[in-house]
């Protein structure tokens, strides 16, 4: 039967996985957008696209390089839980 300190665990160890996978993401997102408003500060240009756009190719260039790895961390974690999938019941 699943107790309650498994379920804690498996929750634990889902939301370190979702950490993992989206904190490169967050953060060059926080960076290059901080970046933007910097320079649209120092310009008084408010133009929406000039912060969407270099965000997006900031998103698309860390996406080909951290892609497989990011891949690799859900694909290690869906494979742990299917393991334990047969000791859930027992």
């Amino acid at each position: 039967m699943l107790d309650t300190a498994l379920v804690i665990e498996l929750g634990r160890e889902a939301l370190w996985v979702a950490v993992l996978i989206s904190g490169p993401l967050l953060a060059i997102a926080l960076v290059v957008g901080l970046i933007i408003g910097i320079i649209q500060a120092a310009t008084s240009i408010n133009e929406m696209t000039l912060s969407f756009i270099p965000k997006l190719a900031a998103l698309v260039i860390v996406l080909i390089g951290l892609g497989s790895w990011q891949i690799s961390v859900l694909v290690d974690f869906t494979r742990r839980i299917y393991e334990r999938i047969p000791t859930f019941f027992f």
